[in-house]
């Protein structure tokens, strides 16, 4: 059976894309089955699939709120082993619907439920807000994988993150855990991005991974060119981090 684990913050613009489509790349490399699932209105993980958004005659929205069979919506990558459930604008509307849906806040959970035991591994890309769909996303979940940006502004809301995903263990996925904080967009000249991270390692200390990714030009250009970005530069330094990140990652996991 697969383990679901969502990608979470709801600050934009701290790597959370970036991150997921990353590590569900090189995860599928590591010879594991993946799907990716995109459920950000934005489909920020579907273009960086390099699907065209506006092609797309179905997506996760026909999932979650027509209840059609998730299996009927997933597409094959270009990496191996990975598959994705698309998302796009259609997506917007959701968060409003969901509302007046029954179980709203387990509407993700029922149909990833029918594809769960085909993969290993279910990586979803949230939205960056506390919304409903985040909240779906929490419901279903195994546990959950925080991106943060090395930068001051990336600590705020961090707590109301946190007390969120502690009352969706209280109150809907007993659970969910927490699996790891991911320090992204690292600048090692910065005297500021140094200070944030040990305010982050004193704040989650074990749970804080090892492996910090590095600010790299060529991570946007890979997302730019749809492409995870062992397919568009694997040497160099943003590709080594995502690599010894994912490493790191199942390194935990087989210690479970």
């Amino acid at each position: 059976m697969g383990k679901i684990v969502s990608f979470s913050n709801q600050k934009g613009g701290v790597g959370k894309t970036t991150t997921c489509v990353n590590m569900a790349a090189y995860i599928a490399e590591a010879g594991k089955k993946v799907l990716l699932v995109d459920i950000d209105p934005q489909g920020n993980a579907t273009t960086g699939m390099g699907l065209i958004k506006s092609t797309l005659k179905k997506s996760m929205y026909s999932v979650i709120i027509d209840e059609e069979k998730a299996s009927e919506h997933i597409v094959h990558t270009e990496v191996p082993g990975l598959d994705l459930l698309p998302s796009n604008i259609d997506l917007a509307g959701a968060e409003v619907e969901l509302v007046y849906k029954k179980n709203r806040e387990k509407v993700l959970q029922a149909a990833l439920a029918e594809v769960k035991d085909k993969y290993d591994y279910i990586l979803i890309d949230c939205p960056p807000s506390l919304g409903l769909l985040t909240i779906n996303a929490l419901a279903a979940a195994d546990s959950v994988i925080i991106p943060i940006q090395s930068e001051y502004y990336a600590l705020e809301g961090l707590s109301q993150l946190m007390n969120s995903i502690t009352l969706v263990k209280k109150h809907l996925n007993p659970v969910l855990d927490v699996d790891g904080v991911v320090l992204t967009m690292y600048d090692s000249r910065s005297v500021i991005s140094k200070q944030i991270a040990d305010e982050i390692k004193k704040f989650f200390t074990k749970r804080l991974f090892e492996i910090v990714v590095p600010r790299n030009v060529r991570l946007v250009e890979a997302s730019s060119y749809g492409k995870p970005i062992m397919l568009h530069d694997p040497k160099c330094a943003g590709a080594r981090a995502y690599k010894a990140l994912t490493q790191e990652y199942l390194a935990r996991e087989a210690r479970k």
